[in-house]
């Protein structure tokens, strides 16, 4: 299962692990920064549309912001999307 490859890979990896679902968001909308003791993750996008009675928009955003365990050094963590 999902939850069990999660687990193994927490185990054999790193100390921590956290997920953050940006589910909608291409990878190039979203950002990952790490400064004083915080990790942010955040997220953007905008599509505009023309259509016969004019124009539309649509626009999203995300952000999630948590602390790192202490003793986490911020030079180490790593992240993929």
């Amino acid at each position: 299962s999902r939850l069990r490859r999660i687990g193994m890979m927490l185990n054999s990896c790193c100390s921590h692990l956290s997920l953050v679902d940006v589910k909608g968001f291409d990878p190039s909308d979203v950002s990952v920064t790490v400064r004083d003791g915080r990790v942010t993750v955040s997220a953007e996008h905008k599509e505009e549309h023309n259509t016969a009675l004019g124009k539309t928009c649509n626009y999203r955003k995300f952000m999630k912001e948590f602390s790192l365990p202490p003793g986490v050094d911020e030079d180490e963590v790593t992240y993929s999307v």
